[in-house]
């Protein structure tokens, strides 16, 4: 004889129950969370590094140099800024490289080519510039928050206690899914025993953090702005009504649950009293993430292809000069005459401008018997 039609409440749907009741579309997605006490984080002397990651600093310090080289390469044929002794050369590309991050290199730059990776690399140097002061300003005008406990990896990992809702599946999953010993485990009744626990701490007879479903713990941080989920869900469940098997009123209860999700009344009323409205006015935790890699893989890509298909064109220019010397000079075509091919500086023939005869210089020029064409140079 069935003793019940129907179970309403907060019931975890598990692989176990399933065998002996139907269940409902779950009405609320729930799922493990660690919920620790967080502090407000002190300002570092360190912070302007906080906006990139070191990958991201590493990357785009070893561009700039990259870029300087390039067009020191480029230009030191021609262009006398880029000539000299080798540790002068070596300061001018150093200098060239990290100048550009404000725009205030001194050197010119007269070939097509070398102007050419300077434009894509300010481009890139703008685009970077523009998303570090974004962060820095966010970084530094919003709260940060941090906690000792990371997630479930660290609570795993550590010897500290862990609280839990007495009589919830939480305790069997710690202890046979992630082998964490019962003696670390501490039985709770309510939000105001987690509250006590997480006060004490575990130098204090209390607890490192607690471990419950999320619904749970987002009615218990609704109020409490000291506490804060850590990590990530690492269970993916669901809160549903239960049926007798083969019950018709489990389909009848489901339609009805989608219903209200798709017309989105589920969400409003999740809003409605789990929302933390009270930690809103007083600065509840936003993470402000640094910026990463793979967030401007892109722009550096352009950057190596500009600076790679330049040294390309800028190879096979050279090497057809340097066939034309060869040629011209019966020198031995060489790696190492090459190279001194390389090192010589160009000369560039600098034409004379040509300046129209006055009418005065015209005079003079007839009465001295002399034939002045209008284009002709003059001499003095």
């Amino acid at each position: 004889m069935q003793a019940f039609d129907a179970v309403v409440g907060d019931i975890t749907i598990t692989t176990s129950r399933t065998k002996i009741v139907d269940f409902t579309q779950p009405y609320i997605e729930s799922g493990l969370v660690v919920v620790a006490p967080i502090r407000k984080l002190n300002s570092s002397a360190w912070a302007f590094l906080r906006p990139f990651t070191p990958m991201m600093w590493c990357v785009t310090g070893v561009f700039f140099l990259i870029v300087g080289a390039v067009v020191w390469i480029l230009e030191r044929r021609t262009n006398e800024d880029f000539r000299g002794p080798p540790r002068k050369q070596v300061v001018t590309i150093i200098w060239f490289s990290f100048s550009t991050l404000f725009f205030s290199h001194r050197e010119r730059t007269g070939s097509t080519l070398a102007r050419f990776v300077l434009i894509i690399w300010l481009f890139v140097v703008l685009v970077l510039n523009s998303s570090y002061i974004a962060s820095l300003t966010s970084i530094l005008t919003v709260e940060q928050l941090s906690s000792p406990v990371k997630g479930i990896e660290s609570l795993v990992t550590s010897s500290d206690a862990i609280g839990f809702l007495k009589g919830s599946f939480a305790e069997n999953y710690l202890t046979d899914e992630l082998n964490i010993h019962r003696s670390r485990l501490v039985p709770l009744n309510s939000q105001e025993d987690y509250e006590k626990a997480l006060k004490g701490g575990p130098s204090g007879n209390g607890v490192a953090a607690i471990v419950d479903e999320r619904a749970y713990m987002e009615l218990f941080l609704s109020t409490r702005c000291e506490y804060s989920i850590v990590g990530q869900e690492f269970t993916k469940m669901g809160w549903g009504f239960a049926f007798p098997r083969d019950s018709p009123l489990a389909i009848d209860m489901s339609t009805a649950i989608l219903k209200l999700s798709e017309h989105g009344n589920l969400q409003r009323i999740h809003d409605k009293w789990l929302t933390r409205s009270a930690c809103s006015s007083e600065g509840a935790k936003q993470d402000v993430d640094r910026l990463q890699l793979k967030s401007f893989w892109g722009l550096f890509l352009l950057s190596g292809l500009a600076c790679f298909l330049a040294l390309l064109l800028y190879s096979i220019k050279m090497l057809r000069q340097f066939s034309r010397h060869s040629l011209d000079t019966s020198q031995s075509a060489s790696v190492r005459s090459f190279l001194a091919f390389i090192n010589e500086k160009e000369q560039v023939p600098s034409s004379q401008p040509k300046r129209r005869l006055t009418s005065d210089q015209i005079q003079r020029a007839s009465g001295s018997n002399r034939v002045v064409h209008q284009d002709e140079p003059l001499t003095v």
